[in-house]
């Protein structure tokens, strides 16, 4: 159940409230209403998601409804995280690009601009 955040009007404390998302946001106490607090939400999307696991992608990306556009930012959002944790290279895309450039005789992988 969400919770939410009021504020006494008269003292400036602060409490929290579980309410279900269908109920009407409003809190009162010895007929004193409490000021609603509006806060970010903190949401965190694919967190464990492991960015080397090709398992992990394709299902992901499986059940992922959108455009293939999509998938390809998705694949370079895990990218990036395997280059913030092997100092700036991307091990997957370094062998990636040698077989590219093995099965071409040589020719180097260009990313478009």
């Amino acid at each position: 159940m969400p919770e939410y955040l009021y504020e006494n009007p008269e003292t400036g404390e602060i409490i929290e409230v579980n309410q279900s998302i269908s109920e009407d946001h409003t809190y009162s106490e010895e007929g004193l209403e409490f000021n609603r607090i509006f806060t970010i939400p903190n949401m965190s999307v694919d967190a464990d998601s492991d960015p080397f696991s090709a398992e992990q992608f394709r299902q992901k990306t499986k059940a992922m409804k959108g455009s293939m556009g999509d998938m390809w930012d998705y694949s370079k959002e895990l990218s990036d995280k395997r280059k913030e944790s092997h100092g700036g290279t991307d091990p997957i895309r370094q062998k990636a690009e040698k077989e590219y450039s093995k099965k071409r005789k040589g020719i180097k992988y260009k990313e478009k601009q």
